[in-house]
C-alpha cells in the first residue's frame, strides 16, 4: 500500500534551490560560508579595544603594533607635571637646612645670619655695613612683623618652562642698594623774623610834618622815616632848659653863701645846698622826658654847656646835619621830633602821610630785615615725639620748584588748643631776596637718612595675610633641566618712597625677585593653602 505525504507550503518559509543532483556541501561548505561574518565581528572588536585605547583618537599607523603607553600625569595643586613637581618630590630640589627663625631680624630662614641661603651662584660675604643699617632701621621703629610659626617660607612656585614664566608676564628685578629716607610730612609757612621786624608809630600825638621814606626803601639804624611835630616835644625841651638855668642859678646862690665868711647862718647854707640838689633832680626829669620822647642829649653835648648852647642844642635835638641844613632855624618849629629805625631793613609798611595827625597807637611803618626769615612749621601731635632740635628741614614754597634745606632750631612747649599740632620753627637764609613773607608750602622733616641700603622695588612685595613676602628666582633658574622654581621669601620693611623699599631683613644683594606679575604668584602661593586650616601653615 502506497502512502501519499502531502507538503504544508508555508508562505514565510525560504526555501533554497533544491540540491542538484550528485551535490553534498558537507562540514567544509559551512565554514566557508561563515568566514565573513567571523571577520567582520572580529574586526569590531579590534577598533573598539584601539578607540578605547586612544580616547577614541585615530593613533599614528606605526603605534597600532606596539605597547600603549599612558598618559603623562598632572599635578593640580602645584600646576606642573607630577614627575617634575618640586613640592610633590622633594628629591628634585631638597629644602636644604632649616635654620628656623631669626630673633634678631625678625625673618625665618635670614639670609644676613645665613648667606648661604641667598640665591646667588656663591655664598656672598655680609659686611659689618649692611648688619649696621639692618640694626639701624629696625631700632628707629616698630617695623611692620611677620608671623613666626608661618610656614609660608617653605613653599615654592613652580613653572613648567621659561616660556610659562615669559608668557605669565612676570617680570624680575634685582635687590640692590639705594638711598632710604624717613620723613615726617608737615605743612608751614615763612615769615620774617621777628627779632629783625621794627613796628614804628610817634611817641607823642602830634601832625605830621614831612614824610622822609617810603615803601620799598632801604633804611639803616638811626635813619629818619618822618618828623612828627608834637606840642610834648616843646613842652619837654622848655621844661630842660628852665630847669638848667634853675640849676645855674642854685649854683651861684650856694657859691656866695658859702664864700660869705661865714656872717651867715649855717641853716642859709643848708637851704642852698638843698636848692640845688632840687634843681638837679628837676633838670634830670627834664632830660628824661626828652629820653622817652626819642630825644636823648649825649653827655658830651652837657661839658661846658651855657643856657645859650643848650637853646641851640635842643632846637634841632636828634635831627641829622642833611635835615637840618633844610631847615629855617628862625622859622622852624621846636616841636620836632623824629621817627628813626632802630634796625636795617627794607620799608615793607607805610600808613602815614604828610599833614596826618597821629596819636601814640598807630603803626605808621614796619621794618624788616628780610635777609633772614622764620620757617614756622605744624607738626601733627601723634607726630611730636620724633621731632629733635637740629634735625634737617626741606620746605618746598608754594609755586617754587626746589627745596630749601635748614634745620629745626626751636620747638614749642605747648599743642595748639584748636588744631593739635606743634610748633616747630628754622631759619631760613634770604640774602637775595627771592623769598617772601607770609608764604605757605609743605614740607619734609629729615628723621632718617641712609645713603646705602638694601632695597627692592615696591611692586615686588606682598602681603600673604600674615607676613610680607618676596618671591626670590632660584639660582639654577637658568640652567638647563633646572627646575624653573621662584623661592617663596619673608622680610622686614624698612624705608619706602615712590619707587623703592628698604628691605633691614630677609634678601641680599644681587638676588633676583618678581616685581610685575609677583601677584600672580601670590595668587598662585594662596591657591595651593587652600585645603588648610590656616593661611599661615602652608604644606610642608
Amino acid at each position: 500500500m502506497s502512502v501519499s505525504v502531502q507538503a504544508n507550503h508555508d508562505p514565510n518559509l525560504v526555501q533554497g534551490p533544491s540540491p542538484t543532483k550528485g551535490s553534498n556541501p558537507g562540514i567544509f561548505g559551512y565554514i566557508l560560508e561563515c568566514l565573513p561574518l567571523v571577520f567582520f565581528l572580529g574586526l569590531t572588536g579590534f577598533l573598539g579595544w584601539v578607540g578605547h585605547t586612544h580616547h577614541w583618537k585615530l593613533p599614528k599607523w606605526s603605534s597600532l603594533g606596539t605597547e600603549i603607553q599612558e598618559p603623562l600625569k598632572w599635578c593640580d595643586e602645584h600646576s606642573v607635571s607630577e614627575l617634575d613637581c618640586v613640592e610633590c618630590n622633594d628629591l628634585l630640589l631638597p629644602k636644604g637646612k632649616d635654620f628656623g627663625w631669626c630673633k634678631v631680624h625678625g625673618v625665618a630662614q635670614c639670609v644676613l645670619c645665613n648667606p648661604e641661603l641667598a640665591q646667588l651662584e656663591t655664598a656672598p660675604r655680609v659686611g659689618p655695613t649692611d648688619l649696621a643699617n639692618s640694626q639701624r632701621s629696625l631700632a628707629f621703629k616698630e617695623r611692620p612683623s611677620n608671623n613666626p610659626i608661618c610656614k609660608v617660607h617653605q613653599r615654592r612656585i613652580q613653572f613648567s618652562s621659561i616660556e610659562d614664566v615669559d608668557k605669565a608676564g612676570i617680570a624680575l628685578g634685582p635687590v640692590w642698594r639705594h638711598p632710604a629716607l624717613e620723613t615726617l610730612s608737615v605743612s608751614g609757612e615763612m615769615g620774617f623774623d621777628q627779632t629783625a621786624v621794627a613796628h614804628l608809630s610817634s611817641r607823642s600825638p602830634g601832625t605830621v610834618w614831612r614824610v622822609l621814606k617810603h615803601l620799598g626803601d632801604w633804611v639803616k639804624p638811626g635813619e629818619v622815616l618822618a618828623l612828627v611835630d608834637a606840642s610834648e616835644v616843646g613842652k619837654a625841651k622848655t621844661e630842660l632848659l628852665q630847669a638848667f638855668v634853675q640849676l645855674d642859678l642854685m649854683n651861684q646862690t650856694l657859691s656866695s653863701t658859702q664864700g660869705s665868711g661865714g656872717t651867715i647862718a649855717a641853716l642859709k647854707i643848708r637851704e642852698a645846698e638843698s636848692g640845688v640838689q632840687a634843681a638837679r633832680i628837676r633838670l634830670e626829669a627834664a632830660r628824661q622826658a626828652l629820653v622817652n620822647l626819642g630825644l636823648p642829649i649825649p653827655d658830651k653835648d652837657w661839658q661846658g654847656a651855657t643856657a645859650a648852647k643848650l637853646k641851640d642844642l635842643l632846637h634841632f635835638l636828634a635831627l641829622t646835619p642833611d635835615l637840618v641844613k633844610g631847615l629855617d632855624p628862625h622859622h622852624a618849629t621846636t616841636n620836632l621830633m623824629p621817627i628813626v629805625s632802630p634796625i636795617s631793613g627794607v620799608i615793607s609798611s607805610r600808613e602815614v602821610v604828610a599833614g596826618e595827625v597821629v596819636d601814640d597807637i598807630k603803626i605808621l611803618f614796619e621794618v624788616v630785615d628780610s635777609r633772614k626769615l622764620w620757617l614756622t612749621i605744624d607738626v601733627r601731635g601723634e607726630d611730636v615725639r620724633w621731632l629733635k632740635v637740629g634735625q634737617v628741614v626741606r620746605f618746598r614754597p608754594d609755586g617754587m620748584a626746589d627745596e630749601l634745606s635748614t634745620r629745626l632750631d626751636w620747638i614749642s612747649t605747648k599743642l595748639d588748643q584748636k588744631t593739635r599740632t606743634i610748633k616747630a620753627r628754622a631759619d631760613i637764609a634770604n640774602t637775595d631776596g627771592r623769598l617772601k613773607g607770609n608764604t605757605f608750602g609743605t614740607g619734609r622733616v629729615i628723621l632718617r637718612e641712609e645713603p646705602d641700603v638694601i632695597s627692592v622695588p615696591n611692586e615686588a612685595i606682598q602681603w600673604e595675610g600674615c607676613c610680607h613676602v618676596v618671591f626670590v628666582r632660584d639660582k639654577n633658574f637658568l640652567k638647563e633641566g633646572a627646575p624653573k622654581v621662584f623661592h617663596v621669601r619673608k622680610v622686614r620693611l624698612g624705608a619706602k618712597d615712590d619707587k623703592w623699599t628698604e628691605i633691614p631683613a630677609g634678601l641680599f644683594p644681587g638676588e633676583l625677585v618678581a616685581t610685575k606679575g609677583s601677584g600672580l604668584l601670590l595668587t598662585e602661593l594662596l591657591r595651593g593653602n587652600l585645603g588648610d586650616s590656616c593661611a599661615c601653615h602652608s604644606k610642608q
